[in-house]
């Protein structure tokens, strides 16, 4: 393996590799999206530009970053790298593709039956019970843990196409949690309200940065006997460079649980707007049918009959006890 030269604030701007793999996946992904955004214009339907920009630069863009810049090439020669490349695949990534909204333009896009079927697929027992949010939550954990402190992670150095599997593994387990969390389509339990998934946003930023502060802490190099081997003479102590390689990950993914919780925010502002408008369209439209309070009695008579909205309870009804 050549070693590249010393890596440099230059250099880590500069530096970039092909990595046709995961060019192909970005390709797929992209043509996918690009083929769900054309279809729904020319049916004459609109889908918001903010989103399709946050699935290419945000999401695609970091599949570029961790993947084929410096980060990648010098990712065999030193563990910080390393570190940053896996933590940008397994969270900003998902998070920029998520907030593209994917499912929900596949749903739009898709033919009739194609989309019930999907529909379906997303609604199917084994897509539950791995977007579960305590489920899928472990699964980014344990993928991390297992990659850092088994053989995994050493192997995967040595061979390119299980370098691959690992890329593609962390993308996944990303995209598990987030994906869901963030679409507006129904793709989790009924409990999972929007207070509910902040809450648990801000139980996974917690949790993802254990892994960084492991690795920052951890006495026993990781992957050691491969950088003592490979580790040029320009480079650190391989501790200390392990121990930048755990920082990055904690800071990387403090950084990201803000933003996230900000999509969950304001989500959940524009669910409430929604829903108070179709209430207050609802209430007028039962206003609108209903007769001036008078009362009525019996000939003889009998007791004052109360109107309806003084009676019941509902939502209707109070909102209309509010306004009188």
């Amino acid at each position: 393996m050549e070693t590249p030269p010393q890596l440099t604030v230059g250099r880590l701007f500069s530096s970039w590799q092909a990595d046709v793999p995961a060019l192909l996946v970005v390709v797929l992904l992209g043509g996918l999206y690009g083929w769900g955004v054309l279809r729904l214009r020319r049916r004459g339907e609109s889908w918001p530009v903010a989103r399709t920009a946050a699935f290419a630069v945000l999401g695609l863009g970091t599949l570029v970053v961790a993947t084929m810049s410096a980060l990648a090439v010098y990712d065999r020669v030193l563990f910080w790298p390393a570190a940053v490349q896996n933590v940008l695949l397994d969270l900003i990534a998902p998070l920029g593709l998520a907030l593209g909204d994917p499912l929900r333009l596949a749903l739009r896009a898709l033919p009739e039956r194609g989309a019930a079927r999907a529909q379906g697929a997303l609604t199917g027992r084994l897509v539950r019970l791995f977007t579960f949010p305590l489920v899928s939550t472990a699964l980014v954990l344990t993928t991390e843990l297992t990659i850092y402190f088994t053989p995994y992670f050493e192997t995967a150095l040595a061979n390119n196409w299980l370098h691959q599997l690992m890329y593609l593994q962390l993308l996944l387990a990303g995209s598990l949690f987030v994906l869901p969390v963030l679409t507006r389509e129904e793709a989790l339990p009924a409990w999972c309200t929007h207070p509910v998934r902040a809450g648990l946003v801000f139980v996974d930023g917690i949790i993802d940065a254990v892994p960084g502060i492991v690795v920052m802490t951890h006495g026993t190099l990781i992957a050691g006997s491969w950088y003592l081997a490979h580790a040029p003479s320009w480079a650190p102590d391989v501790q200390h460079d392990q121990q930048l390689g755990g920082g990055a990950m904690v800071g990387v993914a403090e950084l990201v649980a803000v933003p996230f919780l900000l999509a969950i925010l304001v989500q959940w502002a524009r669910t409430e707007r929604v829903e108070t408008v179709a209430l207050d369209r609802r209430l007028d439209a039962e206003l609108e049918r209903v007769t001036p309070a008078e009362a009525v009695a019996s000939a003889e008579g009998s007791e004052l009959v109360r109107p309806w909205w003084e009676t019941e309870n509902s939502e209707v009804a109070r909102r209309i006890r509010g306004q009188r």
